[in-house]
Parts: structure tokens; C-alpha cells; sequence
């Protein structure tokens, strides 16, 4: 099989084959199956997960500019800097981890995983969240459809990572499979 030929979605190697993806819809249809609506419920955790200390980080220095009589108010612009490191440390810290979720992914038993079935580290979790909010903010949120319309349900900033999200495989073991041969 080439890499040209349409049935084929693998990656390159390095003796001029084709390595196929570790996670076969076909073959394995529970790893996917709800994965859009759960990825979109763990977005929304993450967010509070994300918020809630950017938004005490705040009162924090209202309350020292108004204990300093407004010098404090000069820390408010590192509030913003503080909060793209904050967001890209967290991302990146817990898709690097043992889990290689996020809380919200953790909550709604998901992970990400690269294509060729390797967990997630902390450069490819903070790329992953980057590569998200640009993708949303240039190309509007309508490019989230991109996931609806391939069997991984990968979205357009998945696809060029080489990443995709699956259920995490506990719940997978729960679930029989849908093919019994």
C-alpha cells in the first residue's frame, strides 16, 4: 500500500513505508463513539478550571492597589501576560502527564493521544492549546466543524499536530465492542 492510495491515513517512516494509525475507527469504534459533544463539556471545565484563578489573580490586585493607594494597580499589566502563560503551562502540564488529559478531559474520560498511539508531553499539550485559540480566532469557530467531518473526529489543529482524542481506554473496557470476530 502506498501512500498515495486512499485507504491509507498513516504517517511516513523512515525505511519508506507507511505506518498505519494506532486508532482504526472501524476497527475500533468505541474509542470514538461521543467523543465531539464530551470534548466540547471538557473545554467548558477547563475553562472554570482556567478562570478561576485568573479571576482571584484580579481581586488580588484591586484589593493591593486599593491597600497602596493605587500603586498596586501598576501589576495589572501582567495580569493578562500571566494568564496566556497560565493557560499554556496547565494545558501542557496536564496533557504531558500521567493521564495525558486535561481536568475537563480527566472528568469526561478522554485523552490525547499522538497518532501512532504515544501519550501526550508538555510541548505537544501547550502546542496543542496555541494552535486551538489561533485557529479559533483567525478562522472563526466554524472551523470546529472540521471534527464532524472525519471518522476521528479530529480537529483542524489535531490534524496538524498529528494528535487525536479518544475515549480513555477504562471506559473503553467497559464498553463491548462492536465487532465480535
Amino acid at each position: 500500500m502506498a501512500y498515495g492510495d486512499p485507504g491509507n491515513s498513516g504517517g511516513w517512516r523512515s525505511d519508506g513505508g507507511v505506518q498505519p494509525h494506532a486508532f482504526d475507527p472501524d476497527a475500533q469504534p468505541e474509542l470514538f463513539r461521543g467523543v465531539p459533544t464530551r470534548r466540547v463539556l471538557a473545554f467548558l471545565i477547563d475553562l472554570v478550571v482556567l478562570s478561576v484563578p485568573v479571576i482571584l489573580g484580579y481581586i488580588f490586585i484591586l484589593l493591593f492597589g486599593i491597600v497602596t493607594l493605587g500603586l498596586g494597580w501598576a501589576l495589572f499589566w501582567l495580569a493578562w501576560p500571566a494568564t496566556v502563560v497560565w493557560a499554556i503551562a496547565y494545558y501542557g502540564a496536564s496533557v504531558g502527564g500521567p493521564h495525558s488529559a486535561t481536568l475537563g478531559m480527566r472528568a469526561v474520560d478522554l485523552e490525547l493521544r499522538t497518532w501512532y498511539g504515544a501519550p501526550g508531553y508538555f510541548v505537544l499539550g501547550a502546542t496543542h492549546a496555541v494552535l486551538f485559540w489561533v485557529s479559533v480566532s483567525f478562522l472563526t469557530p466554524l472551523v470546529l466543524l472540521v471534527g464532524l467531518l472525519n471518522r476521528r473526529h479530529r480537529l483542524l489543529h489535531d490534524i496538524i499536530l498529528g494528535t487525536v482524542v479518544i475515549n480513555s481506554p477504562a471506559r473503553t473496557q467497559m464498553t463491548p465492542s462492536a465487532r465480535s470476530w
